[in-house]
């Protein structure tokens, strides 16, 4: 009963949230339907490319969830089930809300260009720079993190190459993600070239999804776990280079629906269980405010939960593809403040799960928090072994896996965007405007080979080494980002007292939690026990430290000079 009341407090709280705080910010910043966007006003047939508002709100929902909000509260749940509960719900509507509906806004009036131009125009070329270096040093850890993920989902230990008629739950996994990238190229054709209406289409699109998933139960595919790192490099990098209704748009759109099927079997198993005793929630409800490991509360918990609460990686997808296909500034609010409530509890529906088998995976019983989620949901309806039981474990394990697959096409795509950026001068739009060697480095295909293969190289380390990693530098990013979105608001005049607070936090935070690496990576690389992955993690935590406290102090110069201006 303990989940079921958590799980009804976290939709009504998100729900209240949305009505009252969502529609107070865009009344603030001055949302205007009747104002053409950069969709309509730039269409380009490749980036720019107007989405029905359900279509963008699937492609938006499904990158900016990835696995985070499922990995991120699940690990976090050793702090307990309260302070998680209470930052999914607060640091959703009140960070992680403000920052992606704020940095989609910010985009769509920049022209849907990405938060390094919003920099540009406040705080300088310099400042610029030094985000879109920052940036893509993040986008390096979002690629490595979730090219591990899916194919620690996809591959199995026996190796081989071939189709298996007696699949494991990876191996069905593989197969249905192989055969959706399929039916989204189809989806895709039929919506765009051949006029076919969104609920026709989306009516056949599920029903695909029905039959692929059908298939692969019965018929998975091997390959060894070196071989879908190569194929994913190859996958993400050609994903990110064709025009986003080829294969964006409608890959992420249909992968929503998984995750709203997802969701919805979450809650049905809650009741299932609530009323027949399938289960039972066993977190405690506090631990306290220092485990028996050492970590503490702060900042641990605020880095830990990640995307279940604020991430800077959904200011990039906002600013860097959705801005490129809202329709309507009216279909801001949902799609930029929305969907990062629906991930809210998305991130409680995780913390519910993992209370299912809570003793299991404190234990060590999981192979990952995503394993775990699928138990957790899966003991809900049935006993361990049971049909029913293995039939939802491999269906949320492929959700998981298709989500983080999306994150990875999206992230890749705005590597492409921030890396050409990067070497091209303020009166130079495109890469075909540079000259010299400029020209080669701002090519799309150069960029998306650098920033795929690093981050493919570094998929290979253990997922430990990169998570630790990722949550600092992903909610640092968030805390850049609403420093940049506040200080365009206060250029143009708008209201942006509301994130104060929650930057100087996120900021707190992060940089707490960096530094606390750096002195920890210090002490291990002088032991025989270092290994090269200890020096990577001391040296990305060094430069993302540097190159955030340049920002932030850039930063109170610009709100300094606003403030005189203002006087």
């Amino acid at each position: 009963m303990t989940a079921l009341l958590i799980i009804l407090a976290a939709i009504a709280l998100l729900i209240i949230g949305y009505i009252t705080y969502g529609s107070w910010l865009a009344k603030q910043w001055g949302i205007d339907p009747s104002r053409k966007t950069p969709a309509i006003e730039k269409e380009d047939g490749v980036d720019y490319v107007a989405a029905p508002p359900a279509v963008l709100m699937g492609h938006h929902f499904s990158s900016i969830a990835g696995a985070g909000p499922i990995n991120g509260p699940i690990q976090a749940s050793i702090f307990g089930w309260v302070p998680v509960f209470l930052w999914c719900i607060v640091g959703g509507i009140f960070f992680g809300g403000l920052q992606d509906f704020g940095s989609l806004f910010a985009s769509i009036r920049h022209d849907g260009k990405s938060l390094g131009e919003i920099i540009n125009d406040t705080m300088g070329q310099k400042a610029k720079k030094l985000f879109l270096v920052f940036g893509l040093l993040v986008l390096i850890l979002v690629i490595a993190s979730f090219v591990n993920v899916v194919a620690g989902t996809f591959f199995t230990e026996e190796g081989g190459f071939g189709f298996s008629t007696n699949p494991t739950n990876n191996q069905t996994t593989a197969m249905i993600s192989l055969l959706f990238i399929l039916i989204a190229i189809i989806y895709g054709y039929v919506t765009n070239k051949m006029n076919i209406k969104t609920v026709p289409a989306s009516i056949c699109g599920i029903i695909g999804i029905v039959v692929i998933t059908a298939i692969g139960l019965k018929c998975g595919f091997v390959m060894s776990r070196t071989a879908w790192i190569v194929f994913i490099g190859i996958y993400i990098a050609v994903a990110s280079l064709v025009p986003v209704w080829i294969l964006l748009q409608p890959r992420d759109y249909l992968s929503s629906f998984l995750l709203y099927a997802m969701m919805g079997i979450a809650v049905i198993g809650i009741l299932v269980s609530a009323f027949t005793g399938n289960a039972s929630f066993s977190i405690p409800a506090f631990n306290g405010f220092k485990l028996e490991n050492g970590s503490f509360m702060f900042p641990t918990l605020f880095i830990t939960v990640a995307c279940g609460a604020c991430s800077g990686f959904h200011s990039l997808i906002s600013t860097g593809t959705t801005s490129k296909q809202l329709k309507n500034e009216k279909d801001a609010k949902p799609i930029g403040y929305g969907s990062m409530l629906i991930e809210s509890a998305l991130g409680i529906v995780s913390l519910i799960a993992v209370g299912m088998v809570f003793n299991k995976y404190t234990e060590g019983g999981f192979g990952s928090p995503s394993a775990a989620f699928g138990a957790g949901i899966a003991t809900m309806f049935g006993p361990e072994g049971s049909g029913i039981y293995n039939t939802i474990a491999a269906l949320l394990t492929l959700a998981v896996s298709v989500f983080a697959l999306t994150s990875l096409d999206t992230g890749t795509r705005l590597s492409r965007f921030m890396f050409s950026e990067l070497f091209l001068k303020e009166n130079e739009a495109t890469w075909k405007d540079a000259t010299g060697i400029r020209k080669l480095l701002a090519h799309p295909m150069f960029g998306t080979t650098i920033m795929v293969v690093i981050g493919c190289i570094l998929g290979g380390l253990k997922l430990s080494a990169i998570w630790a990693l990722f949550g600092a530098a992903n909610q640092l990013l968030a805390g850049i980002a609403l420093l940049a979105v506040c200080a365009w608001l206060g250029e143009v005049g708008k209201n942006n007292k509301m994130f104060f607070i929650p930057m100087i936090f996120m900021l707190c935070a992060t940089l707490t939690s960096l530094i606390q690496t750096i002195i920890k990576k210090c002490g291990v690389i002088t032991t025989p026990e270092a290994v090269w992955g200890d020096w990577f993690q001391l040296i990305f935590a060094l430069a993302m430290t540097v190159l955030a406290i340049i920002l932030v102090v850039e930063g109170i110069q610009t709100f300094s000079k606003q403030k005189k201006a203002k006087a």
